[in-house]
Order: C-alpha cells, then structure tokens, then sequence
C-alpha cells in the first residue's frame, strides 16, 4: 500500500502528540515532518514533496488560513482547532476537512479516509488519462501494430481504408469514421470526404490541396475550414 506522507504544523505539544500517535496507528500515513509555524514550514516545502497538511489556524508568525493562501501547489489539508468559527473560511479555501480539538481518533479516521479516497481517485483518473500514441489495425486476418507518429494520411477505398505510413502502405476493411474515432483529433483532420492527414506530416498547403510527405491530397469543399484555421 502506498502512503501518504503528512507533516503537522501545530504550536501546541499536546496537539502534536495526539495528531502524531494517531497517525502512527493509521497504515496509509507516512509523518514526514513537525513544524511548530508556518514559517519554518513553507522553507522545507520548497524542496520537499507531500500529500496531507495538518494545519492548525492559530500559529505564530503566520496564522493557518495565510498560509494555505501563500501556497502554489497545494496538498490536501485538514485544519485542526479549538476554534469552530473558521470553518466556513476553511471549505472556502478547499481544506479536506475541519477536526475540533480535542479531536476523537474516530473523527480523525474520518477525516484521513476522505483524503484516502481522494487520492485514490486522482490515481485512477492520472492513469486512466494516459493516452496511447498507437493503434492496431487488422489486416488480412493479421493485427498490426501502427503507430500514430507513424502515420501520414487515411485515404477511404469503398468498404476499406489505405493507411499510408512512413515506412509502409496497410489495406484495412473499416471505413474512415472507424478509424477516424480511433486516432487523436489534436493531431489528424479529415480535409475530404476520404482522406484524413496527420497535421504532423503537412508541408505545405493552397486553398484547393495539402501536400503531406511529398504526396499532394485534395481539400473537400465542406473541409475548407479545417485549413483556414491554421
């Protein structure tokens, strides 16, 4: 299990035990650091990486909520105080969640599994959003392995497609609007009813054609924007 590495900035050394005891009984969470103000906390941050920040409000120096608003990158933060009234101004600033003192370790699981949950949730959305830079295309019964850098433009033959790379020429039987939803539309543009270019590979280009690779391709009348816009 991966865990989360937290630090305390707290004045109070009862605060700090109890935060530091609960943290030890908590398998995800890693202590990485105490810090008795802000202060001292903002300059290990500057070279020092963590998920969670438990922030009291009422330090020296600089009070909790300056803080949070001093910060670029922000980790998840759970503020604990003695004080209710900042709670509204704690959400406002997107803290996790807002433990009173004295806090219950029950109340305090609550709080770390909120901040469990999240983390998790950016894990699989970071690794769901990797993007492939390749497609397999079948021909004659055979899957092929094309990649996008690869490919210079998609000409539709009837029932089937021609892929033309920078090394080979592939017949495939799918139509370009398949292949069209299997390639990234930052990168290839259909110019004409049957062909699709990678704007990667266009050289050049006149109000009536682009050439991609050496090889001139028509522009469609209804496809006219797709140039205009570069």
């Amino acid at each position: 299990m991966s865990k989360l590495r937290c630090i305390i900035i707290e004045d109070e050394p009862l605060a700090v035990k109890v935060l530091t005891d609960y943290i030890a009984q908590v398998p995800f969470l890693q202590l990485a650091g105490q810090f008795k103000d802000a202060i001292a906390a903002t300059e290990w941050l500057r070279e020092n990486e963590v998920q969670l920040l438990f922030l009291d409000i009422h330090l020296p120096k600089l009070k909790g909520m300056a803080f949070l608003k001093t910060l670029v990158k922000k980790p998840s933060v759970i503020v604990t105080t003695a004080y209710h009234q900042y709670a509204v101004e704690g959400f406002e600033l997107d803290v996790t969640d807002y433990l009173l003192k004295p806090i219950a370790f029950e109340r305090f699981l609550i709080a770390v599994n909120k901040v469990k949950a999240a983390f998790n949730d950016k894990l699989a959305a970071a690794e769901t959003a990797v993007v492939k830079d390749y497609l397999f295309l079948t021909v004659q019964k055979k899957k092929i392995k094309v990649l996008f850098a690869d490919i210079v433009y998609i000409e539709s033959q009837r029932e089937y497609i021609k892929v033309v790379t920078t090394k080979n020429e592939f017949i495939s039987r799918m139509s370009t609007h398949e292949m069209e939803a299997l390639l990234p539309g930052d990168i290839f543009k259909r110019i004409h009813r049957s062909f699709i270019i990678s704007m990667n590979k266009l050289e050049s280009f006149t109000a009536e054609a682009v050439e991609v690779n050496g090889v001139t391709i028509p522009i469609g009348r209804g496809y006219k924007e797709v140039i205009d816009g570069l």
